[in-house]
């Protein structure tokens, strides 16, 4: 497992600078390698918005910490998979009924993005899905990327799936 991190952390080093003018690159791995904690650690630090794109959004700690940003005045968007408007536990009844703007994206097979988009500065993405099981259970991967043009790119990608989507208003 080790020797996976370090290959995959050499391989960033050397292709996503070649991608994008990133300033700060930082990569987590689960089950146990603190996604979550990082992502909860880029959304208290958030000042004025957030776009969230997910597939599958169960996570407790990330809907509160989204919640909490939303008290303090952080403009907070998600756009979530329409699969996520039956599923049995979902984010989206909780995120609407705390008076965050909830998009359902119907328009693709399946919304399989898994994006934030943290004061057009950092995007926060990778194999990561917003659940527990992501962060206790599965294989997965996520990158924190602080560079304002991705940034700026991603939110562009966010706003062309937000004019498709249908706002959902809870159960």
């Amino acid at each position: 497992m080790y020797r996976i991190a370090i290959i995959v952390a050499l391989l960033l080093a050397s292709v996503l600078p070649a991608c994008a003018n990133t300033n700060t690159v930082s990569v987590y791995f689960s089950p146990q390698g603190g996604c979550t904690e990082a992502i909860v650690a880029e959304l208290n630090q958030a000042r004025s918005n957030v776009l969230v794109q997910a597939y599958s959004f169960t996570s407790d700690t990330i809907s509160k910490a989204l919640t909490v940003a939303h008290k303090r005045g952080v403009k907070i968007r998600v756009i979530l998979d329409k699969s996520q408007k039956t599923a049995n536990y979902s984010s989206a009844d909780f995120l609407a009924h705390a008076g965050i703007e909830t998009l359902i994206d119907a328009e693709h097979a399946i919304a399989h993005n898994k994006v934030m988009v943290v004061d057009g500065q950092v995007v926060i993405t990778g194999s990561f899905n917003f659940t527990k099981a992501a962060e206790s259970g599965n294989a997965e991967n996520l990158l924190v990327l602080r560079d304002a043009e991705l940034a700026r790119k991603y939110a562009e990608n966010w706003a062309l799936h937000a004019a498709h989507s249908t706002v959902y208003q809870g159960k």
